[in-house]
């Protein structure tokens, strides 16, 4: 069986699509790549967010869920998305656009080894640009030529993403000893296990804190989704994941790519995804993202789903 490849996509909860949409277009400069619904409970929205095509490794995700209340930061969750910039001068453009734009951001510092910019989103999500300087990213992440932001300085795609748990050493286990993901670096504060060597494109970032787990809300994150080849390939993770001890929820065809998911010991809720596929599947390129796309089981059921969407544009 491959290893894992990677990251897939990440998903988020937020309170308002408008200011989700206007945010992660106007500000970072991503491309929404599919504006449908969660297809769990058609009555919200599901927005993704990419590269030219919604490339895996590249997909920010969010459910609007327009009664979500505050997080209340806690730990057993996903804490932190790292997204990849070309480039240091690459931080410099990011922190004057922050100023700019009003956006919340730190200063110029190192995160995962790597130099870094923190920031948040309008709902308090935490996240942050790596510094990629220059290393290779997968052939098929595409930039979207028609970025706001300037293309020397686009984001590239998903970096380190950070999980913060009371046990560090149950969720080493999972992703060495399940997945084969490889140590990286490991001191007092963080350890870093990466899927692919020396690349961030895959890393995770392990904070060990006690406390009260996280209350989720507007701004928190969902879950991790990381990358499997085909449902072959899917299938024999179901059955190596249950193998390890953990109990699989049913492998579920979500149209653009098949899923799976399970909680590992602290709670971070994993999903394996299929790269394919794809957001194309339903949308030429060019069109991807601009209007309501629904998976065939819910075409039906458009009016009507359509009816208790309140307009994001």
């Amino acid at each position: 069986m491959n290893k894992i490849a990677g990251h897939h996509h990440i998903s988020m909860i937020t309170k308002k699509g408008q200011q989700n949409n206007q945010f992660y277009q106007n500000v970072l400069g991503l491309r929404r790549v599919k504006k449908t619904v969660n297809q769990d409970d058609p009555s919200m929205y599901h927005l993704f967010y990419g590269d030219l095509t919604g490339s895996a490794g590249t997909e920010l995700s969010f459910f609007e869920m327009p009664m979500a209340g505050r997080t209340k930061r806690g730990t057993n969750a996903i804490t932190r998305i790292g997204l990849l910039v070309p480039s240091y001068d690459s931080l410099l453009y990011w922190k004057k656009r922050f100023e700019l734009l009003d956006v919340q951001h730190g200063e110029l510092t190192m995160y995962a080894g790597r130099e870094a910019l923190h920031f948040e989103d309008c709902e308090g999500l935490r996240l942050v640009l790596l510094n990629n300087n220059g290393d290779a990213v997968p052939e098929y992440w595409q930039s979207w030529d028609d970025s706001i932001v300037l293309s020397e300085h686009r984001i590239l795609g998903m970096g380190a993403v950070e999980m913060t748990v009371r046990s560090l050493d149950s969720l080493a286990s999972t992703l060495e000893n399940l997945f084969g993901y490889k140590l990286a670096s490991r001191n007092e504060n963080e350890t870093i296990y990466q899927s692919i060597k020396g690349q961030a494109l895959g890393e995770i970032v392990i904070v060990e804190q006690d406390g009260p787990p996280e209350k989720p809300g507007k701004g928190s994150i969902h879950h991790l989704a990381i990358r499997v080849k085909d449902s072959e390939e899917l299938h024999q993770w179901e059955q190596r994941i249950q193998d390890f001890g953990f109990e699989v929820i049913k492998i579920t065809d979500r149209y653009y790519f098949e899923s799976l998911y399970f909680r590992e010991k602290n709670g971070i809720l994993f999903e394996l995804a299929t790269d394919g596929p794809g957001f194309t599947v339903d949308s030429s390129i060019e069109s991807l993202g601009k209007k309501l796309d629904l998976p065939p089981f819910l075409e039906a059921k458009r009016a009507e789903i359509e009816a208790k969407l309140e307009h994001i544009e």
